[in-house]
């Protein structure tokens, strides 16, 4: 009868135990050596993202849309949060830090700002740009305030959204939607970066748009 395993999870956090107990017991000279730096844990296991299939994502689309007929400024804003993070695929983070400046309505690309501080173009289509138009027009000036400045999206008091509220949007959709799992705005990156893909993107274009450019 094959022996129970514990979960590598189980197995990390004893080893970790461990560590920091001969790590003290070689301090306080209790042992010579450490043993302990010879204890090797087990890799964490990196689950990926649920990945929506395009039907799926039509329908978070669609009811994004369906909350922002009212005019709601709110609805109006996670609409333009869902459809933006699905339809460029940029981080959660790049989203938050927009100001109206990054974007350019006029050719349909906004600059987004990456990691390491690098900018890139992103292109958005026209589905984006409604939902773009609907919130500057009678979403973000219900919200504006004194402490509101540049920033593109804007939270209940006026400030620049930060990135646990637009989380808090895309769960919110993604729950409200029938037959779709709720989601991250990772999850949403991720089915944006699969769909491209699978509509015949060159994979360089896309790691591009995502941020994920090589050396």
């Amino acid at each position: 009868m094959d022996p129970i395993r514990a979960p590598s999870s189980t197995i990390a956090r004893r080893v970790a135990s461990a560590r920091a107990f001969t790590a003290w017991a070689h301090r306080r000279g209790v042992l010579d050596g450490d043993p302990g730096q010879r204890l090797e844990a087990p890799r964490p296991h990196r689950r990926l993202p649920r990945v929506l299939d395009e039907a799926q994502a039509s329908e978070v689309i669609r009811s994004a849309e369906l909350g922002a007929e009212e005019s709601d400024p709110a609805a109006l804003r996670d609409q333009v949060i869902v459809e933006l993070l699905y339809s460029t695929g940029i981080r959660v983070s790049e989203l938050c830090g927009l100001d109206l400046r990054s974007i350019d309505s006029e050719r349909r690309v906004m600059r987004v700002l990456g990691k390491g501080n690098k900018e890139r173009t992103v292109p958005f289509g026209i589905p984006a740009q409604r939902a773009i138009d609907g919130w500057l027009e009678r979403g973000r000036p219900a919200l504006v305030s004194a402490s509101s400045g540049e920033a593109f999206l804007l939270g209940a008091r006026g400030g620049r959204l930060n990135v646990r509220a637009a989380r808090k949007a895309v769960n919110d959709v993604t729950s409200a939607t029938d037959g779709v799992p709720v989601l991250s705005p990772h999850a949403l990156r991720h089915s944006a970066a699969t769909h491209l893909l699978a509509g015949g993107a060159d994979l360089r274009h896309v790691q591009e748009i995502l941020g994920h450019t090589t050396p």
